[in-house]
């Protein structure tokens, strides 16, 4: 399809242009000197583990998401939990608990930049990179990566727990999240769009299917009923929570708009993911209708929000450091 290779350099420009990017510092160009092979390694080696996992791509874009959105884009979700040296694996919140994953790539990335460019490449910055070459690989759109990022040196758990979005968030609660990050409604809907891609635990879902606001049996009246029959079959009462199932049931593998094609047809898998089209998401439905009617557009819109996420407190210069091993601090 012709659009799965949006390039959006001017949008770069423009992002720069009107201060989005602060004082950030990043470059598209950060590693051209010295580690400028450094997006064909990434890309070499994301090709290959896809080849036997087709949850690949969605696995490290995931990853990104959720780096970002506990204390900034600075490698914290890739840190093994170590007391000692004050480190609270953002791995084991219940959010990621269990259902995070893509970690063996990124070890594999950073092992194969150490052996051409040691010292050089931060682990922050090959989420970004993997990031996009995932959703490019899974059909989506290509953005200018803005690199430059330092790892942090600290992880906390609580801090996940609180920042991350939940499957029962409120209109009010997504709002709030994103907005911290500044990310607009637009943002919120965007990246929301990621989940065109990827697979979610029935445990994420489970109230939703069978004990909705409490009550025992009862389904959220807001789904479709032949797709809350065949949500109800993959995820049954009492079974296994951490079965999975197809986030967007009708092109799981690849990075298109039919997940808000879903939403406006009432079979969006996560409830905060079916608010957005709902008489409680009223600001989000246009765009809902946007992104569903148009694929270009939510191309165009999803990158921009992408180098906005990418920019969330991020460490530069002399804060922070470049870990030698993504799962631990120097």
């Amino acid at each position: 399809m012709g659009l799965s290779n949006i390039n959006i350099p001017l949008l770069l420009l423009s992002l720069l242009m009107f201060g989005v990017l602060g004082n950030a510092q990043l470059s598209s160009d950060f590693y051209s000197e010295s580690c400028p092979n450094v997006t064909i390694i990434a890309r070499r080696l994301i090709q290959r583990a896809s080849r036997t996992d087709v949850r690949l791509t969605a696995k490290v874009m995931r990853l990104h998401f959720h780096d970002c959105f506990v204390n900034g884009c600075d490698g914290s979700v890739l840190l093994d939990a170590a007391p000692v040296d004050g480190v609270e694996g953002e791995k084991e919140a219940f959010q990621n608990a269990g259902s995070l994953d893509g970690f063996e790539v990124i070890d594999d990335i950073k092992t194969a930049l150490e052996n051409v460019c040691p010292g050089v490449v931060s682990c922050a910055d090959i989420l970004a990179i993997a990031a996009e070459i995932s959703v490019s690989l899974a059909g989506g759109p290509s953005w200018d990566v803005l690199l430059g990022r330092r790892d942090g040196r600290t992880a906390n758990r609580g801090d996940a727990v609180a920042a991350l979005p939940l499957g029962p968030d409120s209109m009010e609660i997504l709002t709030s999240k994103f907005s911290v990050h500044n990310l607009d409604t637009t943002d919120l809907v965007a990246l929301s769009g990621a989940h065109t891609f990827g697979r979610v635990q029935c445990g994420v879902i489970a109230n939703r299917l069978h004990n909705f606001t409490g009550n025992n049996g009862q389904s959220d009246p807001s789904i479709e009923p032949k797709f809350l029959r065949t949500l109800r079959r993959k995820c049954p009462q009492g079974r296994s929570l951490t079965a999975r199932v197809n986030l967007d049931p009708t092109s799981p593998d690849s990075f298109d708009n039919d997940y808000f094609k879903n939403l406006q047809n009432n079979r969006g898998v996560i409830e905060s993911d079916q608010i957005l089209f709902s008489s409680k998401g009223a600001p989000t439905m246009s765009l809902v209708n946007r992104f569903a009617k148009s694929q270009r557009k939510f191309y165009k819109a999803f990158a921009k929000s992408m180098i906005k996420m990418g920019n969330v407190r991020v460490l530069t210069g002399n804060d922070g450091e470049i870990r030698r091993d993504c799962r631990r601090v120097n």
